[in-house]
């Protein structure tokens, strides 16, 4: 799932902007202790605003760091532990994409069935395979993207209400053709899974995937079923933290609606490695990517120099990474409870330390003073090419805010007189000027990544 206030417009002008261009490869560590290092810099990130939550990393079968940071409740200064519970986002969409690969095996459905052979009256539902909706490749709208989410994301939408939202709307392409994100797809696939067994989604992962394996902190997230050492989520749609809007969970349902622990998420990680889920041909099926490198559940990849099998997770209030490296051995697993834009720069980072890299813990931003008149020359409209909106640079009081259409004002604070930060966000903007004096463009960048976004108007 995605969380809509952060991963909302703003979030598509960063996908847009940051999503093709490869992260650089740190330089070699000098040696020294790797978990110490890890801890150093995750007490570092938590220091400096980037990271509030849960981490477990392990290799060789053996845990090198578990442990909290930041609190799983500001209000009550409850810490986050090994043992808080945290929303998964999207994460969920490996267990559902399991569940369905059980479900063959047991002869009960195929992965080349039609969505038609389960909900006859589907239109279109005679082109779309259960493989189309494991692979997000079926052409099937996201419901997370439609112009009303935001307003009806507080109300009950049982999974099958849900599809009649999107059922009959137009596929955005031919089913297999390409690869676009869809949680309504894995909504589908969680419905699916519960006209084919007639019991819920999540009695079927708990009795066939939680309890085997003693998952006992793992779930699916009921608002109103008090949960022991459920962490509070929270955001910042500008510079304040604040409770993370309403969201009933009916509505992620099997493709974002699971709690867990980084403890439980290392015993779902040692089980992949088993028999006990899955038989090993089925678990390479999983693990095969199709289009753009997304298998069932998982995406494959590369990560600091090594192949991985990977997930994050975007819900309101929570963001989550798994990253899996298996010709190592080992995995990362990071749980946070606060919305900024570093959870993957953080698990980037963390996983290049696992590896030998030489990474810097992050330190406090220093700003400064930027005389009224230079900001006034920033003002204006700004488009990345390809980007469905706008964004607008705009003077308030002694600074610059960053809007787009139905989001919350980005403040963009100043590292000099050209460099700008999106502080919890955590992109920045560098405007360039011409010959002439004029800003033509900005650099909107998060690391060593960046795009050129061209002034409009």
């Amino acid at each position: 799932m995605k969380n809509p206030r952060l991963l909302g417009a703003l979030a598509v002008l960063a996908a847009i902007a940051l999503a093709a261009s490869p992260l650089p490869a740190p330089g070699q560590a000098a040696g020294g202790d790797a978990a110490a290092r890890m801890d150093a810099y995750l007490a570092a990130a938590h220091e400096t605003g980037r990271f509030s939550g849960s981490v477990l990393v392990a290799r060789g079968g053996r845990i090198l760091l578990c442990k909290g940071y930041g609190m799983a409740n500001y209000e009550l200064d409850v810490p986050n532990t090994p043992q808080t519970k945290f929303r998964l986002g999207s994460v969920t969409k490996q267990f559902t994409a399991l569940a369905i690969l059980q479900l063959e095996e047991r002869g009960k459905l195929k992965v080349t069935d039609t969505v038609k052979k389960f909900f006859p009256d589907y239109p279109q539902g005679d082109r779309i395979t259960l493989h189309h909706l494991l692979t997000h490749t079926s052409g099937i709208p996201d419901i997370t993207g439609f112009p009303d989410y935001v307003k009806t994301m507080m109300l009950p939408s049982p999974a099958l209400q849900t599809i009649e939202r999107f059922k009959k709307l137009p596929l955005e392409f031919t089913p297999g053709e390409k690869f676009a994100y869809s949680n309504s797809g894995y909504i589908l696939l969680g419905a699916i899974i519960e006209k084919v067994t007639g019991r819920p989604y999540e009695d079927g992962l708990r009795d066939n995937i939680f309890r085997p394996l003693g998952m006992d902190d793992t779930g699916y997230d009921h608002h109103e079923i008090v949960l022991k050492n459920r962490a509070s989520g929270y955001e910042f749609p500008g510079d304040v933290m604040s409770n993370t809007p309403y969201l009933d969970m009916s509505i992620p349902h099997a493709a974002g609606a699971l709690y867990s622990t980084v403890v439980d998420l290392y015993k779902w990680d040692r089980a992949l490695y088993t028999d006990k889920l899955l038989s090993k041909a089925d678990r390479a099926r999983m693990f095969t990517p199709f289009k753009g490198g997304y298998a069932y559940g998982w995406m494959i990849g590369e990560a600091a120099g090594h192949t991985t099998i990977r997930h994050s997770g975007g819900i309101n209030g929570f963001t989550t990474d798994i990253g899996r490296f298996p010709d190592d051995d080992a995995c990362v697993i990071l749980l946070t409870n606060y919305v900024t834009g570093y959870t993957q720069e953080v698990s980037e980072s963390v996983t290049g330390i696992l590896f030998g890299r030489t990474i810097e813990p992050p330190k406090p931003l220093a700003f400064v003073k930027v005389p009224a008149a230079v900001l006034d020359t920033y003002a204006g409209r700004y488009r990345i090419e390809g980007a469905p909106m706008d964004m607008t640079i705009v003077r308030e009081g002694d600074g610059l805010v960053a809007e787009v259409p139905g989001q919350p004002k980005a403040p963009l604070h100043a590292l000099s007189e050209t460099r700008f930060i999106m502080k919890h966000i955590g992109f920045t903007v560098t405007f360039v000027k011409d010959g002439s004096g004029r800003v033509t463009h900005f650099l909107f960048a998060q690391g060593k990544r960046e795009v050129k976004v061209l002034r409009v108007g």
